[in-house]
């Protein structure tokens, strides 16, 4: 199967862990890393899990003017976007679309169907951080 579009490989890619094994977050070790930023495609996978990581994934976008990720969800995990380029608009099903212009952080809670859109006339470039989100609330 080929994916063709962000949104696509987004999809795909939030729920994709490479294991070898059973492994889990109690088990895993994962080791410091230092990764470029340099993707030359509109999507390119940062961190994918376990046992790369103790849970959290993320990934490189491009959007160029006008694209959208797609609708989707992260579940139970929480989400982050960092922005590094461009501006565009967090669209949260059932809410006004939240503006952003670069540099920026959007945040996503866990369960929430969301979209990003590109609103500008330059490419929007930033990295997506989705992490499990914690059971306690109140710190305890």
């Amino acid at each position: 199967m080929r994916l063709t579009t962000p949104a696509q490989v987004l999809s795909v890619s939030l729920f994709f862990f490479a294991t070898t094994g059973p492994v889990s977050p109690q088990t895993v070790k994962p080791h410091p890393l230092v990764m470029p930023l340099e993707c030359s495609q509109e999507y390119c996978p940062l961190l994918q899990g376990l046992p790369q990581t103790a849970g959290m994934r993320s990934g490189f976008v491009r959007l160029k003017p006008g694209e959208t990720v797609g609708w989707h969800t992260t579940g139970d995990h929480e989400e982050s976007l960092i922005i590094l380029e461009g501006q565009g608009k967090a669209l949260i099903e059932g809410q006004q679309g939240q503006p952003f212009v670069a540099p920026a952080l959007v945040y996503i809670p866990p369960s929430t169907r969301h979209n990003v859109e590109n609103t500008g006339k330059e490419t929007l470039v930033y990295v997506y951080v989705v992490a499990p989100a914690s059971k306690k609330q109140d710190g305890k």
